[in-house]
């Protein structure tokens, strides 16, 4: 095995680092959701009208760190949790009006397709409350969803290369180390799917019936209703999230940017641990 230090393109946590970040982020981020559009189209409209679109097929036919080390690496997982929470609540004020556009736009036949003149429409003819009716129910798929995404992902990463992967990470070719991240990246997708699904059905209900409440939604929809369109949402989050963790981890090492394995155990954790047996 080659004793050839790798070397990268920036140091670890300098402001390069950051916007390397930034950037692998919006291309992994924007370039999935749009290829995955399609079946998020399919999605919505399973949800909201199950009598036409009855299954996914006819659906298409008509989308931080605390003081020391052992805190740091025992509690590192509620700091995930903790970090993609605060995130996604700030993220979704900005993301409610594009998403209550995106879904009127999908689920109602014969309306514009085109943002800008649906958002201005939207606007005058029902007010700017409209755009922030579907929030809650945007908090409640978005934040579970964005918790799950991080910290199972990492979970899962360190559980592949415990129990599945026949070597190190650190004998890994670039290659393998991309497989594992899809791998992982699309368990957490499936993951993110289940944890969200009731409240993206009645996001993608309030939207299309600003009338709606969510407590008549509820009612209306009764337990099976509000997990129609679960099985295209699995394979649309699913393949969704594991390319973005692949590209994004692609562009890492395209960049050379520093990528730290997951974190062992400390030592003095593992001796404190041991002296318990």
């Amino acid at each position: 095995m080659s004793d050839k230090k790798e070397e990268f393109s920036c140091e670890m946590y300098s402001n390069k680092f950051f916007l390397l970040c930034l950037a692998g982020g919006a291309v992994a981020c924007g370039s999935t959701h749009t290829l995955l559009t399609p079946l998020d189209l399919v999605k919505c409209r399973l949800q909201v009208d199950p009598a036409k679109y009855k299954s996914i097929f006819r659906g298409f036919y008509k989308f931080a760190l605390m003081t020391g080390e052992e805190n740091a690496y025992l509690y590192r997982t509620y700091l995930y949790l903790a970090a993609a929470a605060s995130a996604e609540f700030c993220a979704d004020v900005f993301l409610s009006p594009f998403e209550a556009t995106k879904v009127r736009i999908q689920t109602t036949p014969g309306y514009t397709s085109k943002m800008l003149v649906a958002m201005p429409h939207m606007m005058s003819t029902e007010g700017i409350g409209v755009f922030y009716k579907g929030l809650v129910p945007l908090w409640a798929r978005q934040i579970p969803y964005t918790m799950m995404k991080f910290s199972s992902f990492e979970k899962t990463i360190e559980m592949l290369y415990e129990h599945f992967v026949p070597k190190p990470r650190s004998q890994c070719t670039k290659e393998e180390q991309l497989v594992v991240t899809f791998t992982a990246g699309y368990i957490a997708g499936v993951l993110c799917a289940i944890v969200s699904h009731p409240a993206d059905t009645l996001v993608s209900k309030l939207n299309k019936e600003p009338g709606a409440s969510i407590g008549g939604l509820v009612a209306e929809l009764g337990f099976f209703g509000i997990w129609r369109g679960l099985v295209a949402r699995i394979i649309m989050i699913g393949t969704l999230t594991g390319l973005q963790w692949f590209i994004y981890d692609g562009f890492k090492v395209f960049t050379a940017m520093p990528r730290p394995p997951p974190p062992d155990m400390p030592l003095s954790l593992k001796k404190k641990l041991a002296g318990k047996k």
